[in-house]
């Protein structure tokens, strides 16, 4: 009898996997209408729980949350299939993409595809932060984060900052309600499949200095730390692998940045893209290898931690400096983001490209103030590099 109703709810998780634009605040009311509203698979309280312990948590946001529900319907089995299903479009397509891109003659036909993509995440960081920035506190927290991200954009700072950010707010705690306190219990196994897998690449990737047992250790590491979503991976992964360490061209990484905020599903599907170009010099088997290390690196240790997660959220619920600080997380998130913009925005200035800054103003105008698709935006962006490298 259970068969056929979880191959309803995985048909139901392609069809969002398919059709939800926008990112996690967007795939939140999505999941809300067809998997609540729409199906009953869960109430509207489970959802909302949800949602409240994987903005907690590292990683990618909505996958962990469709991860979770196929968790409480259907166990490890079931939420594995879901985190399949779900991140299986974006993957597909990003590969295709990146593809595309190591054998793209003309790049410059993409030149105005980039500042659409980053006119998005202004956007985005605009939204988020009108509704994260509510007291002087968290104002501190913003510029603070600001300040630090532009004056050190080094892939370990970021984890840094967020962190102190949930410690400043956590003080304040006295805010929150008490809950009656109860002995916790907790079942360990994947917080140490979490930290193994973690400890166990960064051993073998120095022992062995192979290079795509490194980059799966990257992609996994940055899996393990970021908070925000794909908003802040985006600076993040463009500090290691284009300033940091110089494996792949700006306007390379930009693209598919832009792609994959044009894309429904999972932002962290960027990763595959990122994957293949890194193991270009592979061949055609060490790049399909390559999106592959880029998905199960971005994706396993989210997945391990909500699976820990989950069953212990209600019991570390009922301490109010864990609920405080979390305030403080989404808060220097937010300041991420914008640290995002000012990275991709530096070089366009430098350059004076008027056109550029013109189309990312442009882009957060009709982001803001219109329905247009995002992929519509896109396809302006491209036509208009079509246009005029003709």
């Amino acid at each position: 009898m259970k068969q056929p109703k979880h191959l309803n709810f995985l048909r139901d998780v392609f069809v969002l996997a398919a059709t939800s634009f926008g990112g996690p605040q967007v795939h939140w009311a999505l999941f809300l209408k067809r998997l609540v509203q729409q199906k009953a698979y869960l109430t509207e309280e489970e959802l909302f729980e949800i949602q409240a312990l994987c903005s907690v948590l590292p990683g990618p946001t909505s996958t962990q949350m469709i991860t979770a529900i196929g968790l409480k319907r259907g166990g490890a089995t079931l939420a594995y299939l879901t985190l399949l299903v779900w991140i299986t479009p974006a993957v597909f397509i990003m590969t295709a993409a990146a593809y595309g891109m190591t054998y793209l003659a003309n790049r410059s036909i993409l030149q105005f595809v980039l500042p659409v993509g980053i006119g998005l995440i202004l956007q985005a960081g605009w939204v988020m932060a009108k509704k994260v920035i509510r007291s002087p506190m968290y104002v501190f927290i913003f510029l603070l984060t600001l300040a630090i991200g532009i004056a050190f954009s080094s892939p370990y700072i970021f984890p840094l900052v967020l962190v102190i950010g949930g410690i400043i707010s956590s003080l304040n705690f006295k805010e929150f309600p008490r809950q009656n306190k109860h002995k916790m219990i907790i079942p360990w196994a994947n917080f140490h499949l979490y930290w193994g897998f973690l400890v166990g690449l960064a051993i073998l990737g120095q022992l062995t200095d192979y290079f795509p047992i490194r980059l799966f250790e990257n992609f996994y590491r940055n899996g393990s730390i970021v908070f925000g979503g794909g908003q802040v991976l985006a600076p993040v992964l463009y500090t290691e692998f284009v300033e940091f360490k110089g494996l792949i061209r700006s306007d390379d990484f930009l693209t598919g940045m832009a792609l994959s905020q044009s894309l429904p599903g999972p932002v962290f599907a960027l990763t595959s893209y990122l994957g293949v170009l890194l193991m270009k010099d592979y061949g055609l088997f060490g790049e399909l290898m390559g999106s592959m290390i880029g998905a199960l690196g971005i994706f396993l240790p989210g997945t391990f931690l909500i699976f820990f997660v989950i069953r212990i959220w209600g019991q570390l619920k009922q301490y109010r400096f864990i609920r405080a600080s979390l305030a403080g997380i989404q808060a220097a998130s937010v300041g991420l983001t914008f640290v995002a913009v000012y990275l991709f925005l530096d070089p366009i200035i430098k350059k004076s490209d008027y056109i550029s800054i013109g189309i990312v103003i442009a882009s957060f105008l009709i982001a803001q103030f219109t329905k247009l698709p995002t992929i519509l935006m896109f396809a302006l962006g491209l036509l208009i590099g079509v246009v005029l490298n003709a």
